[in-house]
């Protein structure tokens, strides 16, 4: 069992004796879509792809607070970022600017990537390093910033 699994489900037991029934829920709430990947693949779930997974699910709240915002309904959107809040204690500390920046700067030399073609092998070398302490979107935007 990788060791951020782990974690989770140590997260989990505290939440059930602290009795956070909102806490437990968010937590249960990864748990299970850890678990189905891990049915559906048959595999077993290492931590790159529990980062992937929660990343993922971060993403998703953020969305959903936005449209929930942009309808109007803010107490909706607050829920929705509350769990953000929990999922994001399960991520690693977030890179700042200039240390993606240095990625990126490093990631195109190893690559001698240079134009928008070299823009895949530089977001390939790059995901794995930034997987859940960065957006991902923000990397692609930055990274075609540099190659152009």
């Amino acid at each position: 069992m990788s060791s951020l699994k782990n974690t989770l489900t140590e997260a989990m037991k505290d939440a059930m004796r602290a009795k956070a029934k909102f806490r437990l829920g968010v937590i249960r709430m990864v748990l299970a879509d850890i678990k189905r990947v891990e049915v559906d693949e048959r595999i077993e779930v290492d931590d790159a792809r529990c980062l992937s997974i929660i990343d993922k699910m971060t993403k998703q709240r953020r969305d959903a607070a936005n449209q929930f915002v942009d309808g109007g309904r803010q107490d909706l959107a607050d829920t929705e970022l509350a769990e953000v809040e929990i999922l994001k204690e399960f991520l690693p500390t977030p890179l700042t600017d200039d240390e993606i920046i240095a990625l990126i700067d490093q990631a195109i030399s190893d690559t001698n990537a240079s134009g928008p073609q070299g823009m895949g092998q530089v977001m390939g070398q790059l995901k794995p390093k930034v997987q859940g302490r960065a957006d991902m979107q923000v990397v692609s935007k930055l990274v075609k910033e540099r190659l152009t």
